[in-house]
């Protein structure tokens, strides 16, 4: 876990390794077919001591071509109508965690201009009711942890587009809607964590209740039973212990919604840390 003389220490030797790598990735075209929709097991800021999560990453994002750009919807932003990120070339980052190493909030990940995508998302979400742009609000934690280990030489445009409620209906609906981008390219991320309890910190022992709700939902996954999933509350065991609240769960929905096979689910990531799964998956 963090080295505390040298926190995202894993993070700058990954940097140093893979970012002639990362730079080179061959760039989605068309004749690639649409782009998997993805769900991340996102982390803390600490996930940038971890090298085995960080290269899994990185090998994952490299299984695919790389993105046009990128649409992350993460647990850490619910705002009610569609709002999405400042998409301005390097807009700051929002560090919105506390209790940290101070360098975690030193940490850049300076995108390129997404104008062009926040007018995508504007056309294809607005309708009758406008999509707001919060200039000066950057990435959270929930969109640039994972990104940074995913896509380290900063170079996708990227938007973060809020919750529009905890609902798992809404969040499905938000990701049919987004499904249309994949054709063109465009990444659709969910982050959140497949089981996110702090009480497992505390007691140990329960960490056999978020491994009961990850064999849930992976269970749920390959039988493409959206209905269960969206009502995890009532149909997963565990899940008050795994899931407190439902904002690191949701996430998942929206990237359930936005394929094409619900029932098309594959783990690039299945481990606990802590007590708690950091499965993460894709869909086609």
């Amino acid at each position: 876990m963090p080295d505390a003389a040298y926190p995202a220490g894993a993070y700058d030797d990954h940097l140093a390794r893979v970012l002639p790598q990362a730079r080179e990735q061959r760039v989605w075209t068309p004749a690639d077919g649409p782009l998997p929709s993805l769900f991340v097991s996102h982390g803390a800021p600490f996930t940038l001591d971890d090298p085995q999560w960080i290269a899994d990453l990185f090998a994952w994002a490299q299984s695919m071509p790389k993105p046009k750009a990128v649409v992350v919807v993460s647990a850490h932003w619910e705002h009610a109508q569609a709002a999405i990120s400042g998409a301005a070339a390097g807009t700051p980052l929002y560090y919105d965690f506390s209790g940290f190493h101070p360098r975690y909030k030193t940490l850049p990940y300076a995108t390129p201009d997404a104008t062009d995508l926040a007018r995508r998302l504007a056309g294809l979400l607005g309708g009758r009711t406008p999509v707001y742009e919060f200039t000066d609000r950057g990435l959270d934690h929930g969109a640039f942890i994972p990104l940074m280990a995913m896509y380290p030489a900063a170079d996708i445009p990227v938007v973060q587009l809020s919750m529009p409620s905890l609902d798992p209906g809404a969040l499905l609906e938000l990701g049919t809607r987004l499904r249309p981008l994949r054709d063109e390219g465009i990444l659709v991320l969910g982050s959140g964590f497949m089981t996110h309890s702090f009480a497992v910190f505390r007691s140990p022992a329960l960490a056999a209740h978020t491994a009961a709700f990850d064999e849930w939902a992976v269970d749920a996954l390959a039988r493409a039973d959206v209905d269960a999933l969206t009502d995890y509350r009532r149909k997963a065991p565990g899940a008050e212990v795994a899931h407190p609240t439902a904002e690191h769960f949701v996430p998942l929905l929206l990237t359930v919604g936005a394929a094409a096979d619900p029932g098309s689910a594959v783990s690039a990531i299945d481990r606990m840390v802590m007590g708690n799964s950091t499965r993460s998956v894709q869909l086609n």
